[in-house]
């Protein structure tokens, strides 16, 4: 198991504008205190070959919805680097592996954890292919994962909606709705 530390509260976030446009810099705490700063983000989805979607649980390390689930990775670019090349690295970081990715969407959203802070991002939604063999989980971001099925995570969501990032609800809706046809073959 891989358990190198690859984030810090001092590395510094992509601020933008509603465009996404690039307005400079803050720390990753800053960023997230308070009602948060609008920042670059992405998150990925990892689909098998039976077509079940890859789901972590977050590390109760986590500042922010410690030990939630939600998608297979979420992170955010650094100052500088591309939006895939920053999804490809952080993939590679918290699940050892490296796989094509599809652009989805992206979209802005507000979510309040408790009185700890809020994520303001606007985040870059992407879709992937990877089998469970494959997968080394960094265990400082991954407390637990596992592959649902869709009608399985369907399910969850409607019964335990409360033990999913909120982020993660937004997109798994959108995906459902709107981007079933770019997702892997069976998905």
């Amino acid at each position: 198991m891989n358990q190198a530390s690859i984030s810090s509260d001092q590395e510094q976030l992509i601020l933008v504008n509603e465009q996404d446009e690039d307005i400079g810099s803050l720390s990753k705490l800053e960023c997230h205190l308070g009602a948060g700063v609008l920042h670059r983000a992405f998150s990925i989805f990892i689909f098998n070959s039976a077509a079940e979607v890859l789901l972590q649980k977050r590390s109760a390390q986590k500042h922010l919805w410690p030990l939630y689930w939600s998608n297979a990775c979420c992170s955010h670019p650094r100052p500088g680097e591309d939006a895939e090349v920053s999804a490809q690295r952080r993939l590679e970081q918290e699940l050892g592996i490296r796989t094509p990715l599809s652009f989805l969407y992206k979209f802005i959203y507000q979510a309040q954890y408790q009185g700890a802070g809020s994520e303001n991002e606007l985040c870059w939604v992407w879709a992937g292919e990877a089998e469970a063999e494959a997968i080394i989980v960094n265990t400082n971001e991954i407390a637990e994962w596992r592959f649902f099925s869709i009608q399985d995570l369907d399910i969850a969501l409607s019964e335990t909606p409360e033990k999913f990032t909120p982020w993660m609800k937004l997109e798994w809706q959108q995906i459902r709705e709107n981007y079933h046809h770019q997702l892997p073959a069976g998905a």
